[in-house]
């Protein structure tokens, strides 16, 4: 068992959050709040391990001229920071979500990246490898990042025998896909772009990730959305599905759900304990904005809420 875990936020992001009625596109949309924070997959997984009790360390690339939130962010959570700053200033992506709980995300690219900050990160990913076993990369690449050299670190981290938990998207997921990764937590969209059609149904995305674990990924799960989490470790499907939910945002879900996975690795729960404590974290994030762990209670309780089912995995019923 271990509190000590590392994540690898590459691209990190200032998200400016805005609640509106409705998105008009291509005229005036008035925003009723709004707010700006701190934000990135991998920063979000940090928060909501933090806030469940884990011994965080935060590495990636921060441009030093807007960094202020971020220092903040990693003292009040208690992490150690060890990402490495970069001349210019981190991205800022827009987040607009509707009464209805659509979200309509407009994302900026990132810092440009160069060689010497490469090297520079290489080393400290290096040096907390001799210390940490859990590593959680997720989110997009900035510019000077390629996919390839992005699955080289995972490449290497696994072969150093540690457990990397891997969620990104389109050509970082697909590079990734072929490092081995300990964990990958894809959702239905993202397993469409693998297998290069839509997948309409839970049979359907079971298919594409036994091709997956073809490929020696020892943990699949496939968030998807209100139909739960579906997990496939050693053979074996668990389908964890929640109540339906009061959806404020769905912004940080994902990551919710990431957290709750490696944490319950990270605690040594068991398989059904720990599927079904991560899907109730996951769905009690999108009745709030914003990531984090309010209230433990709320979650115990809704934890006792997810129907959980083992799943046929030859049959694919």
């Amino acid at each position: 068992m271990t509190n000590k875990v590392v994540t690898i936020t590459l691209n990190p992001a200032l998200d400016l959050t805005g609640s509106l009625s409705t998105l008009n596109v291509g005229s005036v949309s008035l925003v009723k709040e709004g707010n700006l924070h701190a934000a990135g997959k991998g920063v979000n997984v940090a928060k909501v391990l933090s806030d469940l009790g884990a011994d965080v360390t935060v590495t990636g690339f921060l441009g030093r001229d807007n960094q202020e939130m971020f220092c903040q962010l990693f003292a009040d959570m208690g992490a150690t920071d060890k990402f490495v700053r970069i001349d210019g200033a981190t991205r800022i992506n827009v987040k607009l979500v509707e009464a209805n709980g659509e979200v309509s995300d407009v994302n900026f690219p990132g810092i440009q990246v160069s060689p010497a900050n490469i090297a520079e990160f290489e080393a400290t990913l290096l040096a907390l490898a001799e210390d940490h076993e859990f590593f959680v990369l997720a989110g997009s690449l900035p510019t000077g990042v390629s996919p390839e050299l992005c699955a080289s670190w995972i490449e290497k981290l696994h072969s150093l025998g540690k457990k990397v938990l891997f969620d990104s998207s389109r050509d970082a997921l697909a590079a990734g896909l072929n490092a081995q990764p300990w964990l990958i937590k894809p959702n239905d969209e993202e397993l469409s772009q693998f297998v290069g059609r839509e997948l309409t149904s839970p049979a359907q995305c079971r298919e594409a990730a036994q091709q997956l674990a073809d490929k020696g990924i020892e943990n699949i799960v496939v968030s998807m959305g209100a139909e739960g989490t579906m997990w496939l470790n050693n053979g074996e499907w668990l389908h964890a599905q929640p109540p339906r939910m009061n959806v404020v945002s769905t912004v940080g879900a994902g990551d919710t759900l990431v957290a709750g996975l490696c944490w319950g690795h990270m605690q040594e729960m068991d398989k059904q304990p720990l599927i079904t404590f991560a899907t109730a974290l996951s769905a009690l994030a999108v009745t709030q904005v914003g990531v984090g762990v309010p209230d433990i209670e709320q979650l115990n309780t809704l934890q006792q809420q997810i129907q959980l089912q083992p799943v046929s995995a030859e049959t694919n019923q």
